[in-house]
């Protein structure tokens, strides 16, 4: 049976309604995921769930080990994950409690994370135009946006999140300089997940909840992290409900491409692939061997 995987970010340790079943410790070629991986059922759906962060927080976002996450997830016959975040906006219209249905990524971590399962013997270009999974990226919209009036919220359809390297937040310069750049929301996670996803054929989106206007807007000249927790305790809530309501109506067969990344993706001859990677990225590249 397929399941639907997790993640989530600060704040989020746990999902509304989530039947727990069993938690599960995984070894993984790339070594230890964030944290135990949940396993649990929502109505007729089996969920697996994973905090990002480690329960307590206690990874920083250049800390967690996204394959070793990502690879977990792909093990545990995870075939959609959805990503809740909190992030920061760098646009007036992108409220502070809005929620943002992100379809864009910009990578500012300058290549400080392992973001690929494909090196050491073998190379895949996977197709990564569109990052998030568009099928499941509408119906989290639908959802959301049915939920927005009795929830009190804001959904924007679409935005580009900026991935900063983190943990600090952002100078003013910057912000500023983002900003010309056109992008929408910033954060310090999602980029590397959403690439280990389509490059493990799983369909990705992401949640974003919006915390603080960064540091460009004269309101938030000085970020602090009181500010962001409060705001992102007044989204949990409702982000969970959300996602739960998002869990019910997602459809068991997946029509997208997401399914099918790496058909053409992988440029290695395969004689040439080394036994060791063959054997570690069984569960990504068996079908294709």
């Amino acid at each position: 049976m397929s399941r639907i995987g997790i993640i989530g970010g600060s704040g989020l340790y746990r999902l509304e309604g989530l039947n727990r079943i069993e938690e599960v410790s995984i070894d993984t070629p790339f070594g230890k995921p964030s944290d135990n991986f949940i396993i649990g059922r929502l109505e007729d759906k089996e969920i697996v769930f994973l905090p990002r962060h480690g329960r307590g927080h206690r990874l920083s976002p250049s800390q967690i080990n996204y394959r070793a996450n990502i690879y977990g997830m792909k093990k545990l016959e995870v075939e959609r994950i959805i990503s809740f975040t909190a992030c920061g906006s760098l646009k007036e219209e992108y409220k502070p409690l809005d929620f943002v249905v992100v379809d864009q990524f910009v990578d500012r971590t300058n290549s400080a994370r392992a973001m690929t399962f494909f090196e050491r013997g073998i190379v895949a270009h996977i197709p990564f135009s569109h990052p998030v999974c568009p099928e499941l990226s509408e119906l989290l919209y639908t959802v959301a946006s049915e939920l927005s009036s009795s929830l009190g919220i804001n959904v924007h359809k679409a935005g580009t999140y900026l991935n900063m390297e983190g943990p600090a937040f952002s100078t003013l310069a910057e912000s500023n300089l983002y900003r010309s750049w056109g992008m929408d929301v910033i954060g310090m996670t999602n980029m590397s997940e959403a690439r280990l996803a389509r490059e493990a054929e799983i369909c990705y989106v992401t949640l974003a909840a919006v915390t603080d206007y960064d540091c460009w807007h004269p309101e938030y000249e000085s970020i602090t992290v009181d500010m962001v927790i409060n705001n992102l305790k007044k989204s949990v809530h409702n982000a969970t409900k959300i996602i739960s309501s998002l869990i019910k109506r997602i459809p068991s067969k997946r029509n997208c491409f997401c399914k099918d990344a790496l058909k053409n993706a992988i440029i290695t001859e395969r004689k040439l692939i080394p036994e060791e990677i063959k054997k570690n990225l069984k569960i990504i590249i068996g079908k294709y061997l």
